[in-house]
């Protein structure tokens, strides 16, 4: 089973063949959401909207540990989530797929690990590579076989939020070496790896990042809703592509 986790943008699959909804409860909480399972292309998926099915959950109260955990509990093959991000690099232009290969964590104050409290061993976990990268593989395939021009690797850096950033800081991010920028990366993908989860991301621009081009002065939010739903069409035809390269 692919389970998949859509952001901004992707509340819902709207290729996915419904069969029926369920509540988890994990020993985190509970999840931002129902699970939704059902099939594409005669194969099982099973999908969370990281915000809520109505995007009420900000990025910085989204209950990572207990989403990531009713997942690992389906024993899923693979976990591909779906983020929206600001352009940071020349080429990351509004409406460009990335499939990121690194991440910087400027987040804070969040649920970021598994490993805690006075009964738990002092545990480090390996995060060389952040993402899964057969599953990088797999998507990579999966949107040439669909004819999808996609950006392969970049640097993911994860912000804080809700709040946009200013000028000064996505400045401050390119000399860090981030080619993106996004609220939803961490701490996810640590927690996927605390889990064995084997986890990759899709990043959708859905603008340029704060003092660049088009959003020099100020970034223009309706746009970027525009650019997403355009894109999105586009990630649901790898998705579907990544689902039945799962299921050979």
């Amino acid at each position: 089973m692919l389970a998949i986790i859509g952001g901004t943008g992707m509340t819902q699959l709207a290729c996915l063949e419904i069969s029926h909804r369920q509540l988890m409860r994990t020993p985190y909480g509970e999840p931002s959401g129902p699970l939704t399972f059902g099939k594409i292309n005669d194969n099982e998926v099973v999908f969370l909207a990281r915000h809520g099915y109505g995007h009420t959950i900000p990025p910085h109260t989204v209950n990572y540990r207990a989403n990531l955990w009713a997942l690992q509990s389906l024993d899923p093959t693979r976990v591909i989530s779906v983020a929206s991000v600001g352009g940071i690099r020349a080429d990351f232009t509004p409406g460009m797929i990335a499939i990121p290969d690194q991440i910087i964590d400027y987040t804070h104050g969040r649920k970021y690990t598994y490993y805690e409290g006075i009964d738990s061993p002092v545990t480090h976990t390996d995060f060389t590579e952040p993402y899964c990268q057969i599953t990088r593989k797999c998507l990579l395939e999966a949107a040439k076989q669909v004819g999808e021009n996609v950006i392969n690797g970049g640097v993911y850096g994860a912000t804080q939020g809700p709040r946009l950033e200013t000028a000064a800081e996505i400045n401050r991010l390119e000399r860090d070496g981030t080619d993106m920028v996004g609220m939803t990366g961490m701490p996810e993908a640590a927690l996927a790896k605390e889990l064995g989860l084997c986890y990759a991301a899709v990043a959708v621009v859905a603008n340029y990042a704060a003092g660049r081009e088009t959003s020099a002065h100020a970034i223009h939010l309706e746009d970027a809703h525009a650019v997403l739903e355009k894109a999105m069409v586009r990630v649901r035809n790898i998705l579907e592509r990544v689902v039945q390269l799962n299921g050979d």
